[in-house]
């Protein structure tokens, strides 16, 4: 039978129990790594925490095509001095696959892989760096199942490299190198 004063044992407890998790030690020790990042990368890793649930809510509300077109449309590119100041552009790349990627597993949002390789895709354009959005397809298990991954030259940012032998990509990029959406 449920009493008053059982609330307040159960709430003891699990304060107890959390507390004993080191939880604190862990918060510190990711504040400490999150504080060695570059101010561009907190930029990247903020701009990906806010973009991921944006990207579900906007996938739903508009789909597919009409988002894409929105990003292709509002992603205004930096100015050549603004990307000379960031840095070599390989590493530039390779940091904001990172970011992405660590805003899905830190943030409080978990996106699939459409919404990461959207917004990967949208912060690449943003800094001026053409790169594709592919999606693959495949038939496992008699069930229908789809991909979305992000290229650069050739080489997947945000999957394994054998991701095309998994999943088979659409002839061309969703979002061609130079190609026009509207």
């Amino acid at each position: 039978m449920w009493m008053e004063n059982s609330y307040e044992g159960i709430c003891r407890i699990c304060w107890n129990r959390w507390w004993s998790m080191d939880w604190w030690k862990f918060a510190i020790a990711s504040w400490k790594k999150f504080h060695r990042l570059s101010g561009f990368e907190r930029s990247l890793f903020a701009q990906s925490l806010i973009l991921l649930p944006l990207s579900a809510i906007a996938l739903h509300c508009l789909g597919f095509r009409r988002l894409s077109i929105a990003l292709k449309l509002l992603m205004v590119k930096n100015s050549t001095s603004v990307r000379k100041k960031l840095g070599d552009k390989y590493s530039r790349i390779y940091g904001t696959a990172q970011m992405v990627q660590l805003a899905n597993r830190y943030g409080f949002y978990r996106a699939n892989c459409l919404q990461q390789s959207l917004v990967l895709w949208g912060l690449l354009q943003n800094q001026g760096i053409e790169s594709n959005l592919r999606i693959g397809v495949r038939k496992a298990a008699g069930k229908f199942e789809a991909h979305a991954w992000v290229e650069y030259q050739g080489y997947v940012l945000n999957d394994t490299q054998n991701v095309q032998q998994q999943f088979a990509p659409f002839a061309d990029g969703i979002f061609p190198m130079g190609a026009k959406t509207a």
